[in-house]
């Protein structure tokens, strides 16, 4: 069977641990089960997975922390969440965390193997990211989407995979709108309202990237999208 990617599952919960490791084992995955936070670090200090999957209530360190540390320490690993937590609000905090997706329980097995396949497409196994080679100037900001760099007169910016995918679809259509529907569809694969919320978080960490160059704004038009423009 082929194996399709490495997968770091951290789930506290026995039961559900053990059904997901061997049904995604089944589906061709390699997965790494860990039960919290803590093992979860200690497992990424040493070994290179392509998604991480993270309940978000567990002991030691919870989901939300954990992914806190994942940001920080392993900015290119893409990881989403797994809880029976089903607020907005809490699925926007995930979200503005950095995350590329969110499932509730109770899981259709079939359904998360699908998403992942998604994902890994769209995300972390995505042909056409590592043939960028191109640099572009975005006013006074030097933009590396192939080493995920924004630099602004020497200081530089470490963007994370999702935050680099929304910026170079923006870049690329400099000056011109970038309609909510092109954008979702392109980057998360589906317009949805949750997808909505995650592009608008995105967008307002990118504002912040941005700021420092008065020339360059990111400008929401209203019911159609967003413009990236760079004035005279």
């Amino acid at each position: 069977m082929e194996n399709k990617a490495s997968i770091l599952l951290v789930e506290d919960d026995q039961t559900l641990g053990y059904l997901l490791r061997e049904y995604l084992g089944m589906k061709g995955f390699t997965v790494t089960w860990v039960k919290n936070g803590l093992e979860a670090l200690e497992v990424l200090g040493g070994h290179s997975f392509d998604l991480a999957i993270l309940d978000v209530m567990m002991p030691e360190m919870d989901g939300f922390s954990l992914a806190r540390r994942i940001k920080e320490e392993f900015s290119d690993l893409p990881f989403i969440f797994l809880t029976a937590r089903s607020l907005k609000i809490d699925v926007l905090k995930g979200f503005s965390l950095g995350a590329i997706d969110y499932l509730k329980k109770p899981v259709d097995e079939e359904e998360l193997v699908v998403r992942i396949d998604n994902l890994l497409r769209l995300v972390g196994n995505k042909p056409e990211v590592p043939v960028t080679k191109q640099e572009y100037r975005i006013g006074g900001y030097a933009y590396d989407p192939g080493n995920l760099s924004l630099i602004w007169k020497g200081e530089e910016v470490r963007l994370t995979s999702r935050e680099n995918e929304v910026l170079l679809f923006l870049t690329e259509r400099l000056n011109k709108v970038s309609r909510h529907k092109e954008i979702l569809t392109s980057i998360w694969g589906k317009n949805d309202y949750f997808n909505r919320k995650s592009l608008n978080v995105f967008i307002t960490r990118l504002r912040k990237h941005l700021e420092k160059d008065p020339s360059v704004s990111l400008e929401n038009i209203h019911n159609e999208g967003f413009i990236l423009r760079v004035s005279d």
